[in-house]
């Protein structure tokens, strides 16, 4: 595909829409809340954002300056830039990274799915820890339904990728990311309404610096790159459809915010909940599956609110796999001719 020919995002709302859908995902609202969880709360949330600020926006920025530069996939865009040498070696390491990533990712996405179909047929209902644990396990260690969620996720996912960049990843971005906004603000009221939320907050928000430690350092390193979709080609290709009129820095600036802020208020959605019914805040990636259902549960108002989640957390998916699928989509297109639709069933 020529630079000429290169399809851009229409607006800047569209561009931080679609960066920001990239990055927020379920390492912002199924990842982050239980690292935080289990490696002290605010000691862990300040490290976070120290990494953020000092390695994540700088290198989104350089990560989008490649894509724009280059006009074309993540490999192709360091070839041009840099025909002579090896540096698409990287964006192959990015490609792979994106469908390796993608293999996991889109599993835990289908769980999404099951859960909200649970919550609407409000299976969560007269069920303690031990009950919800085993309903998990059976859930996820079955032969059929996993693969059924994850093939019906996955259907919509390429749907959306095989609409192209305007008519699919921006409209669809520029509708789910609002919509996620607006689901995660409700529940973030809602939790530190109840009784006992505050313990939740505080939790959250005065920090314990005895907790620090080289692993609690690692895991916030790791959260922030994870978080942020970097290294993954993701920000690359996305950094080649936004148009020369648009201030990089800026984007990167609004997108950073915007996704650390979704982080933070998955927390605050979580914790305040999870505090004022006395459960350990420590659960590992079980928080979200087995121990916020029985808050749900638990909860006046628990059956709506339980919806509510699992849809967010079903869109944050969504957001993010399309944008991994883009990836590899655009990589076979400009790098082997393919077709966008062959592409996309292939991928």
């Amino acid at each position: 595909m020529s630079k000429e020919q290169r399809i851009n995002f229409s607006s800047k709302l569209a561009v931080v829409a679609a960066a920001a859908g990239s990055a927020v995902g379920l390492g912002n609202i199924w990842r982050f809340p239980y690292e935080l969880g289990q490696y002290g709360g605010a000691a862990f949330l300040i490290i976070y954002v120290l990494f953020v600020v000092l390695l994540g926006m700088p290198i989104m920025l350089s990560e989008f300056i490649i894509g724009r530069m280059g006009q074309r996939d993540a490999v192709g865009s360091f070839r041009k830039l840099a025909p002579k040498g090896k540096w698409w070696i990287i964006g192959v390491m990015g490609v792979l990274t994106s469908f390796l990533i993608m293999g996991f990712y889109s599993v835990v996405a289908g769980w999404t799915m099951e859960y909200v179909f649970q919550a609407v047929t409000n299976q969560f209902v007269n069920k303690d820890t031990a009950t919800l644990t085993q309903v998990f396990v059976n859930f996820s260690t079955d032969t059929w339904r996993p693969i059924i969620w994850l093939t019906i996720f996955m259907v919509i996912s390429a749907g959306i990728i095989m609409l192209g960049v305007k008519d699919g990843i921006e409209k669809s971005t520029k509708f789910l990311m609002p919509l996620l906004v607006v689901i995660i603000v409700a529940l973030g009221i809602r939790a530190i309404t109840l009784p006992g939320g505050a313990a939740g907050l505080k939790f959250l928000f005065q920090p314990d610096f005895s907790k620090i430690t080289s692993g609690v350092v690692l895991s916030a390193m790791g959260q922030a790159f994870f978080s942020l979709s970097l290294g993954m080609g993701c920000m690359i290709t996305y950094g080649s459809y936004i148009s020369k009129k648009n201030h990089l820095s800026h984007t990167v600036v609004e997108v950073t915010m915007l996704d650390t802020l979704v982080s933070i208020l998955a927390a605050v959605a979580i914790f305040p909940a999870v505090f004022s019914l006395g459960i350990n805040p420590g659960f590992g990636p079980e928080l979200v599956f087995i121990t916020l259902p029985n808050v749900f549960a638990q909860m006046p108002g628990g059956y709506i609110w339980s919806i509510l989640f699992f849809i967010l957390l079903c869109v944050a998916a969504l957001t993010s796999v399309i944008s991994l699928m883009e990836v590899i989509v655009a990589y076979l297109v400009e790098e082997f001719k393919m077709k966008r639709k062959t592409a996309n069933g292939l991928v």
